[in-house]
């Protein structure tokens, strides 16, 4: 059986070819993984607000944010650290179905600040937040496939 640190190598050694895939078939299953193609990588619609921009790209260009009471502020894209996800799995905002949410948006995280878990080949991944900051944007919906790389928060730096 593969480890996880055997998945994640075969995940960097898949990005670093000039392969688009590769497919391993051992004794008690099998294991798929795929580049994603700018063309195969689709993400969801922004849906826009009154007072909040929706940027075109999330990690080049400036994020609007607007809290209760202050008016809509611009961040530079250096201000904004965004998630990503170190595997292909699904994606859980929370520890089990009847819990509340790791983060919202507005919670104050740590570097350590566990954000969400991804399921990969039946084990649970806990995703920390990598920064201190304040997570302003969830990208992916809970129980969604999320993709190698893929955005799943943003976090205005502390």
């Amino acid at each position: 059986m593969l480890k996880l640190e055997d998945i994640h190598e075969l995940i960097r050694l898949l990005d670093e070819s000039s392969l688009s895939e590769i497919h391993i078939e051992f004794e008690d299953g099998k294991l798929q993984l795929k580049k994603a193609t700018p063309e195969a990588v689709a993400y969801m619609p922004v849906q826009t607000t009154p007072g909040i921009a929706a940027s075109v790209s999330p990690q080049t260009a400036p994020v609007a944010v607007q809290t209760a009471n202050a008016p809509a502020q611009v961040l530079n894209d250096i201000d904004v650290h965004v998630i990503t996800s170190p595997m292909v799995g699904t994606f859980y905002r929370a520890p089990s179905p009847e819990s509340a949410p790791f983060v919202e948006v507005g919670a104050q995280v740590t570097s350590k600040t566990v954000v969400c878990i991804i399921e990969a080949m039946k084990l649970m991944n806990e995703i920390e937040a990598e920064v201190s900051g304040e997570v302003i944007e969830v990208l992916a919906e809970n129980g969604q496939l999320v993709e190698y790389g893929q955005p799943l928060f943003k976090v205005r730096r502390a």
